[in-house]
């Protein structure tokens, strides 16, 4: 794989590989991504076929400007505008009507397009000096890990992009909050770094969080963001089982993670492609809290073990205005 720094000269190079309808590895704040022309067709379908990933599933278009996002949709709609003053550039993607100029292949054939402006400097940057608005879906094999580093991209996947630009590791670490200002009232699609309670301070009314997006967000599928290894969320490890802790002790095959719900999202796709690598036929994860807070790693922990029995908390803490302790999901 072509794994290059990301400077201005390198992209400029990316730049001139996505005129020509190649296919890029960009980093963002949140994961890395597969960036094309989303206006390209040909190049959209090639990210399709590069991923393995359904034609229904829509990807998220990538933008500079509050300008751009405005020349891809009907209405860039006064709630829009709020939350992008508040939010943006920064990892919530908003589902809004689009219009005549985004291809069918972007949005899944449906008649919404999601779009966020990135927060990272290399994305922007690219986005600007191409000229393009770029629909840039996780630079993975489809419901796979995605990658926060330039070398968690695999060889399969490289081998579809004209190069990769290395901006470190990302500082988000999980895919973006998206959120659908389609219909009638604003909904929660996917959890993520901008939480539900954000959302609903700059609305100034509730956001239900809906598992029921339908087919217009990304990682709506039930099995999602998983490693090769089977997952399993534990109320503890047991002795020498390998996997994911929050406490007790650590080894080769044995990570701790942070015990801050942002800084155990950053890390945790690094630490299951860590455990991938060894071939592992199961990860244990021990359960973190079921507070407000943690509902975005919870969502990529659901999703990753689905088929398996989650846990419940040994000792559930509570999230305020809500009611008993949720029950036990057989996902």
């Amino acid at each position: 794989m072509k794994i290059v720094p990301a400077t201005e000269s390198s992209i400029v190079q990316a730049a001139r590989h996505l005129k020509k309808g190649e296919l890029i590895g960009m980093p963002t704040e949140t994961v890395y991504g597969i960036a094309v022309d989303a206006l390209n067709v040909d190049a959209v379908r090639a990210t399709f076929a590069a991923k393995g990933r359904p034609s229904e599933n829509p990807l998220i278009v990538h933008v500079a400007s509050v300008e751009q996002a405005t020349s891809l949709v009907a209405r860039f709609t006064p709630e829009a505008a709020a939350l992008a003053i508040r939010f943006w550039p920064g990892p919530l993607t908003l589902v809004l009507k689009k219009n005549g100029v985004v291809p069918q292949e972007v949005t899944g054939g449906m008649d919404t397009v999601a779009v966020r402006m990135p927060a990272h400097a290399t994305a922007r940057r690219l986005i600007e000096v191409s000229g393009l608005a770029l629909a840039a879906p996780s630079a993975n094999t489809f419901m796979g890990l995605s990658p926060t580093t330039a070398q968690m991209i695999s060889p399969g996947i490289g081998a579809h992009l004209a190069m990769i630009l290395d901006g470190g590791p990302c500082e988000v670490g999980i895919e973006s909050t998206v959120l659908d200002l389609s219909g009638e009232r604003p909904v929660v699609l996917r959890q993520g770094h901008v939480s539900v309670r954000q959302l609903e301070e700059v609305l100034g009314r509730p956001v239900p969080d809906s598992g029921e997006g339908g087919r217009r967000s990304p990682g709506m599928y039930p099995r999602h963001y998983a490693p090769r290894a089977e997952v399993t969320v534990v109320d503890r490890l047991e002795p020498g089982q390998p996997g994911l802790v929050l406490n007790g002790p650590v080894g080769p095959s044995r990570f701790r993670m942070p015990g801050n719900a942002k800084e155990y999202a950053r890390d945790l796709y690094k630490r299951l492609n860590d455990l991938d690598t060894l071939e592992l036929e199961r990860i244990y994860v021990e359960a973190p809290p079921r507070t407000d807070e943690w509902k975005a790693v919870w969502d990529r922990l659901t999703k990753a073990s689905h088929r398996q029995t989650l846990p419940l908390p040994l000792h559930d803490e509570g999230v305020e205005g809500e009611g008993s302790d949720p029950p036990r999901h057989i996902l």
